[in-house]
């Protein structure tokens, strides 16, 4: 079989790793940089907050749309036609960013952006998981995430280090997306992959989907299982700083709590990936990952932040670590989906859980404003509630899929 010709260091590996690093540099970047930026371009203060929202709703709005083309695109001419044309066009995206004079131009370019960055991590996963063995796809994905979540680590230094030029943080990014470009010309499709095309099967078919009951609630239960990881790094970390305010907290800052929370989310997808192959269960690791995410969540809210800014850098480690579970769900979400339908699969399912983060941001926006809460911390602690509830009741019923046989399509 042809997916035993590569291992865990294989090139699909590494490019899908270098290809993820870039993904998240670039998708997390806007955070790292809002406040500079956005100090840069004339926007007052007291805008700041609502108008990052704004940003990054348009963001992921580009990123649920894209997620579902590039997924059909993905079973219909291939994945590593994925891998080329996202990176490209969220380089050049990224590169525009670094020119923008206004915040029209700022938004629509992050929209770009998101349609860009939509098609790489999900087709990574599909591939390698077809490529590999299944006894090394948790591993696989594991190294990914690692080699991935280390992209906001990079653009936090960049930032710091190029005393927040946050232009040339986004030039640095669309540098590194169309260099890793030449690495992607020599990544092939799986043979998997190649026979299911050629057996003339509906592939890419978004309303196979739709139109089955028990496929359509299969999609949706791996949508909402991945929610808490973004209620977590859009809300909790990207306002950590308004959270800090509200709690008395003095002297902390907003990235440094973002690139902690990636450097502890960079162990928790390492640990989570190895946990799962040696207890081979995803769906139990799922639940222990999910155990920890809800121990640090009651500690960010209960302790109001630790009371201090280093205890409160302390509390979204904890929060990283738990929700260092992006890449075992979408290769969850890839294990679930035959092969005509695989790519389609995994990835919209993680976009459309980025793009669910505007909802969650309209949720918390409503309860804010409701009379009978009318706090901030109340709303953000009662939308954590509604987020976690939901992930959990839905990995309750999702199936187990570790070691489970790929080599099938959807009829």
């Amino acid at each position: 079989m042809n997916q035993k010709q590569y291992g865990l260091f294989s090139l699909p590996v590494i490019v899908g790793s270098l290809g993820f690093f870039v993904d998240i540099y670039d998708l997390l970047l806007f955070s790292i940089v809002r406040k500079s930026s956005f100090k840069d371009l004339g926007v007052a203060a007291a805008d700041m907050k609502n108008i990052g929202e704004n940003i990054i709703s348009w963001q992921m709005l580009g990123l649920t749309i894209g997620g579902i083309v590039w997924g059909i695109i993905g079973d219909k001419k291939g994945r590593r036609n994925v891998l080329f044309g996202s990176i490209c066009l969220y380089s050049l995206a990224t590169i525009a960013n670094g020119f923008v004079t206004n915040i029209d131009q700022y938004t629509c370019l992050r929209f770009i952006a998101g349609l860009g960055l939509a098609g790489e991590l999900g087709a990574s996963i599909t591939l390698t998981s077809e490529l590999l063995p299944k006894e090394k796809r948790g591993i696989a994905a594991a190294i990914i995430a690692t080699s991935g979540v280390m992209g906001t680590v990079t653009a936090y230094f960049v930032h710091f280090l190029s005393n927040e030029n946050w232009r040339l943080c986004y030039f640095i990014g669309g540098a590194m997306g169309i260099t890793l470009l030449f690495l992607r010309v020599k990544v092939l499709d799986s043979k998997m992959y190649d026979t299911a095309k050629n057996a003339q099967v509906k592939m890419g078919d978004f309303l196979m989907i739709l139109t089955n009951r028990e496929r359509l609630f299969r999609y949706l239960r791996a949508i909402t299982v991945g929610l808490p990881v973004w209620y977590v790094i859009g809300l909790l970390i990207s306002f950590s700083d308004e959270f800090a305010t509200r709690f008395g907290i003095i002297n902390f800052d907003q990235p440094k709590a973002l690139m902690l929370q990636y450097v502890a989310l960079v162990f928790g997808d390492m640990g989570a990936g190895i946990l799962s192959n040696v207890i081979k269960s995803r769906k139990k690791t799922l639940l222990i990952f999910y155990g920890i995410l809800t121990f640090f969540f009651v500690l960010f809210f209960a302790l109001k932040g630790g009371g201090t800014a280093f205890n409160m850098y302390l509390i979204c480690m904890g929060l990283g670590f738990g929700s260092g579970i992006s890449v075992l769900y979408i290769t969850m979400s890839a294990e679930q989906f035959g092969t005509n339908l695989r790519a389609t699969a995994a990835i919209s399912i993680p976009n459309l859980v980025r793009g669910f983060l505007p909802l969650i941001l309209i949720l918390f926006q409503f309860l804010r404003g409701n009379s009978m809460l009318n706090n901030y911390v109340t709303a953000a602690w009662v939308t954590g509630v509604i987020v976690l509830g939901i992930g959990l009741i839905s990995l309750f019923f999702t199936n187990e899929t570790f070691g489970k046989e790929l080599d099938f399509v959807e009829e």
